[in-house]
């Protein structure tokens, strides 16, 4: 007889995050693009790692000052983000590529706000500081219900084939993405929009944690 295996997803009710919509519109693109560097022999980790390297690229960009150039960094970052699971769909998934592929969005998502901090200690120190211990205790609820849902052989594919379980929220990539070009666009605006994402990280951490009291 064939297991079937729960799915269970955090989804707002009565619409889609901001990555289900833009999903929808950009992966036909992501996956010809996907075809043509498999095709040419790249692999998903070489897209992964170079995602990271232009993050953090954008953080020295943004430390000295050169905003608008770290937004366009910023994006190409997030396109090799998007590209690197399509070359592993093409070229064969592995469970080393799931860990690189959430290590290195670390290291992206890390960047940013440091170099927001160097580039003002001033007025960036303090609310990069939060906005980071936010991001550890969102990534703590993401990885500890991914763990636990893998223990309990639950599967979810709201937001495409994934290496672990995916959770969705409040803030998810294309969320984050956002408020980090608007920060290079908007650089004095950039403690302002890191209290308010703080707070948006937090809910959605605390959305996590309220949906493993249910489900586990």
């Amino acid at each position: 007889m064939r297991s079937t295996r729960p799915t269970c997803e955090i989804k707002p009710r009565g619409r889609d995050m901001l990555d289900g919509i833009i999903r929808k519109g950009i992966d036909p693109v992501l996956n010809r693009i996907s075809r043509r560097l498999a095709d040419r022999g790249v692999s998903a980790n070489a897209v992964t790692l170079a995602g990271a390297a232009l993050g953090l690229l954008a953080g020295v960009l943004i430390a000295a000052h050169v905003f608008v150039s770290a937004a366009v960094v910023i994006l190409l970052s997030r396109l090799c983000d998007g590209l690197d699971g399509g070359v592993a769909k093409i070229r064969g998934k592995t469970d080393f590529g799931g860990i690189l592929d959430i290590v290195m969005d670390m290291v992206f998502y890390g960047a940013i706000p440091v170099g927001f901090a160097f580039a003002d200690p001033a007025n960036n120190a303090i609310p990069t500081v939060v906005l980071l211990f936010i991001f550890y205790l969102n990534a703590a609820s993401f990885l500890s219900y991914a763990i636990m849902a893998e223990k309990r052989a639950m599967t979810s594919t709201v937001r495409g084939e994934k290496s672990l379980h995916y959770t969705t929220g409040l803030v998810e990539a294309s969320e984050t993405i956002v408020v980090y070009v608007a920060a290079c666009l908007l650089p004095d605006w950039y403690a302002v929009l890191a209290w308010i994402f703080s707070v948006a990280l937090g809910l959605t951490a605390l959305g996590r944690v309220l949906q493993a009291r249910r489900v586990f």
